[in-house]
């Protein structure tokens, strides 16, 4: 299969896999919505007439016109149809796929919108600076590491390793993450306990103070994940070690050393590639938990805060942005080991 017949089927799956995300995710929370839709139009029109504008002459009459206008309010925005009814699921999902997500009932953006699109945008940036730093800094010391262990096998720092690798996965990230706050933050006070920056994104300095907010998360996720990650790099290089083309090298008299980082690190770059992939698609996933135990102003900690409250536009909203964030990440990687892996390329 070409390169272009290949990038068809991938964006063909990808929408597919979307739209049927999207058009669950609606159905199971498409009545909540409708009564939380309602709810908002009755509080409206009560608050708009306990402002004393409108005179009635009784409380039947002042009854009988909020209900009427409950009902009119609630026809516009279609409330009235079944939520399972087909052509409204259809217009539903459509609104969320052009990122017309309506408005929140709890949340606004730094700049007081209430509107859910302006509401996530401003938190995506945040969770990909910090989960794809992590994942950058963790693949870096992973290559290194797990490359230097694979030419030294057998030895009391590759046994290390490994047991490192076993010790990091142990522990999940929340907690590790409660141990850094109490030791970095409470005990030593170098870092924030909270990850929130104090300054505003208006601020000439809040970059700086972003930034220094992250270190801690950015800290304990690379602590977690990086003894893994040589580990892996590690078992790839072990076994391409032991292929058939690398004792035809050692018997030309190539160095071990050359033949590890020329040939063996090259040959193993395509299932690197897609670890890192799947690694960085997987950790927006794990991203709830972890900002919302460091309090990181990114799409986690909404999505945490929003399950809370039950704000239905909210989590529909995100539950879309992250899984077209993991489609296209997951896209991304499908490309790159295409194109590193010459067998596929020519395939």
């Amino acid at each position: 299969m070409g390169l272009g017949r290949t990038l068809l089927f991938r964006s063909i799956n990808m929408f597919l896999v979307l739209f049927s995300t999207i058009l669950i995710t609606v159905i199971l929370l498409g009545p909540t919505l409708d009564k939380l839709l309602v709810d908002a139009i009755r509080n409206q029109v009560i608050d708009e007439v306990n402002q004393g504008i409108l005179k009635f002459q009784n409380p039947d009459e002042r009854s009988a016109y909020i209900n009427n206008q409950i009902q009119f309010k609630s026809k516009t925005l279609g409330l009235d149809q079944d939520s399972f009814n087909p052509q409204k699921v259809v217009h539903r999902v459509v609104s969320v796929m052009t990122l017309d997500l309506g408005k929140s009932h709890f949340f606004t953006s730094d700049y007081g919108s209430s509107n859910v699109r302006d509401i996530i945008i401003e938190k995506v940036p945040k969770t990909l600076l910090l989960f794809t730093t992590a994942t950058i800094l963790v693949t870096i010391i992973g290559i290194f590491l797990g490359t230097y262990v694979a030419g030294k096998e057998g030895s009391w720092l590759d046994k290390f390793n490994s047991i490192n690798a076993i010790f990091s996965n142990s522990f999940p990230t929340w907690w590790v993450a409660m141990i850094m706050i109490l030791v970095f933050a409470f005990t030593l006070h170098i870092f924030p306990a909270r990850a929130t920056p104090l300054s505003s994104p208006s601020d000439a300095n809040y970059v700086f103070d972003l930034l220094y907010h992250m270190t801690l998360p950015l800290i304990t996720l690379v602590l977690v994940t990086f003894g893994s990650w040589a580990y892996i790099v590690r078992y790839f290089l072990i076994n391409i070690l032991n292929e058939d083309f690398i004792y035809a090298k050692k018997t030309m008299g190539i160095s071990r050393r050359k033949i590890l980082y020329s040939h063996a690190l090259r040959n193993a770059g395509p299932p690197i590639a897609t670890s890192v992939g799947l690694g960085l698609a997987s950790s927006f996933g794990g991203s709830i938990i972890t900002e919302a135990v460091f309090d990181w102003p990114g799409m986690g900690k909404l999505f945490y805060d929003a399950i809370g409250l039950l704000d239905i536009p909210i989590i529909i909203g995100l539950t879309y942005i992250g899984t077209l964030i993991f489609l296209v990440t997951i896209f991304i990687t499908d490309i790159a080991y295409t194109l590193l892996d010459p067998r596929v390329k020519g395939s």
